[in-house]
């Protein structure tokens, strides 16, 4: 069986690794990207958004400096990345706005996808330039690296961005062409693997080093981005990249390994927010936002009766219903302060309390989640 269309998919990340875009000897490879960006054109334009993990900063940035391949030190790791990223960014908006797409840089660490108050910054600010009708293209911010840069990280980064924003399908473009039972440059008898299930022990034995030298990454890296990926319900692609119109050429039946999302997809982010912390605060809210809640709606403000604890924005806080009982928890959009003066308000009546525009929600249905038990109970008593 294979994969549907790429244009069916609603929102795709897309993974580029540097060997596609960077040649050790004469740079950028602008006719590879602008097929490239003519294949995410197709896309955008049959309703798919469209999101980019680019590496290639660094291999560029070498390139420009005249670096040749030696080991460089971390300094020069950060030079030539910050001379590569200047050029790379330039050359994403004059192909996307060929096109009449645009683009916005978003460079990022693996902190920024993790640690909570930066992961709601970095999310939101995707989210954004998505209604915005632009085409993120996101990097890892290797300018600040302080310790061993280590290219490869991209393709988990990718999956991280994936799962992150909800994205249906991981394409990962690369220097081969898919999953073999054996790396195939050791092994003539390597047998492809067309389709994956479930990423097993068996497969994850398949993994082998990395085949480029200006990326670090190998298989290794990409069946870890599939475990991250496919767990949260995200579908991956592997396939060569190293091919004009590497994305209709999926389309086209050339050779990929497509991994199936799994069918019982773990919410990680939300296990964590339900699970794993200590509320800092308590929001107790009127029966109208109970239901509210109840229907997979948002908390507002005007829902809110009152704030205790001292939190800040991106701290997990309890929710609690007229009875006193524990209903929610989920990450609050304002410190303690400001949720104080805005609770009970309606959303057009916040900004001129705090004096900048802000989010309506305190707590955005993206980052809450209601407790099962007490879940069942209003849902019974709702029935009635």
């Amino acid at each position: 069986m294979t994969p549907s269309p790429l244009r069916s998919y609603r929102r795709i990340v897309v993974k580029i690794g540097s060997a596609l875009l960077v040649d050790r000897a004469t740079g950028l490879k602008r006719d590879w990207l602008a097929a490239l960006v003519e294949d995410i054109a197709a896309l955008e334009q049959e309703g798919a958004e469209v999101l980019v993990v680019s590496s290639g900063a660094i291999a560029l940035g070498r390139t420009v400096l005249g670096l040749g391949k030696r080991v460089l030190k971390l300094e020069e790791s950060q030079a030539a990345a910050a001379v590569g990223q200047i050029a790379l960014a330039g050359a994403w908006s004059e192909e996307l706005g060929r096109h009449g797409l645009k683009s916005g840089q978003i460079l990022v660490t693996l902190g920024d996808t993790e640690e909570r108050r930066r992961y709601l910054n970095a999310r939101a600010t995707i989210s954004t330039l998505l209604k915005m009708k632009a085409v993120p293209v996101i990097n890892e911010n290797d300018t600040v690296a302080t310790s061993e840069i280590r290219y490869g990280d991209n393709d988990r980064l990718a999956a991280r961005v994936a799962t992150m924003m909800g994205a249906d399908m991981l394409v990962l473009l690369s220097d081969i062409d898919g999953l073999y039972s054996a790396p195939p440059a050791l092994d003539p008898e390597a047998r492809f693997i067309p389709v994956v299930d479930r990423i097993t022990a068996e497969i994850d034995a398949m993994a082998g080093a990395a085949a480029s030298e200006l990326s670090r990454g190998g298989m290794r890296t990409k069946l870890d981005a599939g475990k991250i990926a496919t767990a949260a319900g995200t579908a991956m692609i592997i396939t060569a990249g190293n091919r004009l119109h590497p994305l209709s050429a999926i389309d086209r039946g050339e050779r990929s390994t497509f991994f199936r999302p799994s069918p019982n997809p773990v919410r990680g982010y939300k296990s964590w927010i339900a699970g794993q912390l200590e509320p800092a605060g308590r929001l107790a809210v009127d029966q109208g936002a109970v239901g509210a809640l109840l229907s997979g709606k948002s908390l507002l403000a005007a829902g809110v009766k009152r704030v205790s604890g001292n939190f800040s924005r991106g701290d997990t806080v309890a929710i609690v219903g007229p009875d006193g009982r524990e209903i929610a928890r989920g990450l609050v959009a304002y410190d303690a302060g400001d949720a104080v003066k805005i609770a009970g308000l309606k959303s057009a009546e916040i900004a001129p309390v705090l004096g900048y525009a802000a989010r309506s929600a305190m707590v955005h249905r993206d980052d809450l989640v209601m407790g099962r038990a007490v879940m069942a109970e209003l849902e019974a008593g709702a029935g009635g």
